[in-house]
């Protein structure tokens, strides 16, 4: 369980004996991903579900929904894309929210986050800005949840 997992980092940190992450925090962060029930993706279009959906399925993930609402006002924030996941999780009750937008200040380029029922962050990923990278939104997308989800250990085909 995450929490539990949670409190003894806090003590570790306390007691000055951190030094890191441990195989069995990064595996609860997987099973919380991997048994979520309802994953929602906040977003105005469909055109990032469907590049989240077609990497989620093939890492052997649930789906995700749309969650259709007008994120634009995140943009106002310092933190647009973890705005954006939040404001998401405070009008679905999701178990996992992924949301991608700018990563702070235009021209910062952009972060995907995934963070779960209780706003913490499970990872994320970034690319530069669009005007380097010169990728297209949905191959962008792409790049970014798939390392998102490769840097906690996930690979394609896993369970």
């Amino acid at each position: 369980m995450l929490e539990d997992i949670i409190a003894s980092a806090y003590l570790e940190s306390v007691e000055d004996r951190r030094r890191g992450d441990r195989e069995e925090e990064v595996k609860a962060v997987r099973d919380y991903i991997h048994g979520a029930q309802r994953i929602v993706v906040p977003n105005w279009n469909r055109e990032k579900v469907d590049v989240i959906n077609d990497v989620l399925r093939s890492f052997k993930l649930g789906e995700a929904e749309h969650l259709q609402f007008n994120t634009n006002c995140a943009d106002l924030t310092r933190m647009p894309a973890v705005t954006k996941a939040l404001m998401a999780l405070d009008i679905s009750g999701a178990d996992l929210v992924i949301a991608r937008g700018r990563l702070g200040v235009p021209g910062s380029g952009s972060l995907l986050v995934i963070m779960d029922s209780r706003g913490r962050i499970l990872s994320a990923a970034m690319s530069p800005p669009h005007v380097i990278h010169k990728m297209g939104v949905q191959e962008a997308v792409r790049s970014e949840i798939t390392h998102a989800l490769e840097r906690i250990g996930f690979s394609r085909g896993s369970e």
